[in-house]
C-alpha cells in the first residue's frame, strides 16, 4: 500500500446502508472466504449489494420492459430506475439473499437490473431469482428475455446507468471482463463494488495467487484507490480509504470524508 493511502475496516454489521443523493447503498450480505479442512479447500461466499434510487419505493410498481427499439444506452439508464443489485451469493445463499432483500422491503420481482461483476458460481449463482431483472453479467448485457445488446464498455468508457452511477471495466481476477460499481454522491463520498478486485482489505499479499491477469488487476486496484472513498470488496467487510493530506486530488469521482464515521446501522456526520 502506499504511504499516501491507506484503509480502514468500516465498523458495523450487514445490513449495512450508506444513504447518498441520488443511491443508496446497502450491503446485505458480507462475503467470506475460509480455509476449510485439510489442503487447499476453501468455504467462500460473495458479497451482495443493494442500491435503492431515491424516487423508488415498493408502492412505485414493477417497471415494464422497454420496448424492442431500445438501445442499450437507454435500457440500461430505465433498468437503473429501480432497485439495483451487485452480484446474487451463491446458489447455497438462497434464503439468506432472499431474506436481506425482504428486510429492505424488496421483492425479487422489484429488482429491475441485476450487475454481475464477473462469471463465478459464488458471485452470480441466484440470478435465477430475478428473471424480470436486466443483467449486466460481466461485459454481457442482457434484457428480460434474453435479449442481448452490445454497448461498448471498455477501461476508457464506463456505462453511466444515472446521476453519479457507473460501470467501470476492471480486469485481472477473473480475466478481461470484470467489471465494478461506482456510486457517487453518498453520505461517505464515492461507494465502489469491486467483486474480486479486492478480495479483502488487507490482501496485498494473497489476492495475485487468485488472479487470472495479475498485471491488469494491479492496475484495476490502483484505479479503485485512486477514485473510491468506500470499497465493497468480494470477500470481506467494506474498508474506506484515506488518503494522506498531502497526496493531490486524484480525479474521478471520490470525495473523501474524513468527518464522517459508519455506526451500526446508518452513517452519521459529526458537526
Amino acid at each position: 500500500m502506499s504511504g499516501l493511502v491507506r484503509t480502514e475496516p468500516l465498523r458495523g454489521e450487514p445490513p449495512l446502508r450508506v444513504p447518498g443523493d441520488a443511491f443508496s447503498v446497502v450491503v446485505l450480505l458480507q462475503g467470506y472466504a475460509e480455509p476449510e479442512g485439510v489442503g487447499d479447500a476453501v468455504r467462500a461466499d460473495g458479497s451482495v449489494t443493494l442500491l435503492l434510487p431515491q424516487a423508488w419505493g415498493p408502492a412505485s410498481g414493477r417497471r415494464e420492459p422497454p420496448p424492442e427499439g431500445y438501445e442499450a444506452k437507454t435500457a440500461l439508464e430505465e433498468a437503473a430506475r429501480g432497485p439495483i443489485l451487485v452480484d446474487t451469493a451463491g446458489p447455497w445463499a438462497r434464503e439468506a439473499l432472499l431474506g436481506a432483500l425482504a428486510g429492505q422491503g424488496v421483492a425479487p420481482g422489484d429488482v429491475t437490473l441485476v450487475v454481475g461483476t464477473h462469471g463465478h458460481s459464488d458471485h452470480i449463482g441466484n440470478l435465477g431469482l430475478f428473471p424480470a431483472a436486466a443483467l449486466l453479467v460481466s461485459h454481457d448485457f442482457c434484457l428480460p428475455g434474453g435479449r442481448y445488446l452490445p454497448h461498448g464498455l471498455a477501461e476508457e468508457q464506463p456505462l453511466r446507468l444515472g446521476p453519479g452511477l457507473e460501470v467501470w471495466a476492471t480486469p485481472g481476477h477473473g480475466g478481461q471482463r470484470d467489471v465494478s460499481v461506482v456510486v457517487a454522491g453518498t453520505a461517505l463520498g464515492t461507494v465502489m463494488i469491486v467483486g474480486d478486485v479486492f478480495e479483502r482489505d488487507g490482501d496485498e499479499d494473497s489476492w495475485q495467487a487468485l488472479s487470472e491477469d495479475p498485471v491488469s488487476q494491479e492496475h484495476s486496484r490502483k484505479r479503485v484507490l485512486g477514485t473510491a472513498d468506500v470499497v465493497v470488496p468480494g470477500h470481506g467487510a467494506p474498508f474506506r480509504v484515506i488518503r494522506e493530506a498531502s497526496a493531490p486530488e486524484t480525479e474521478g469521482l471520490g470525495n473523501s470524508r474524513p468527518d464522517l464515521v459508519i455506526g451500526d446501522k446508518e452513517p452519521t456526520v459529526h458537526r
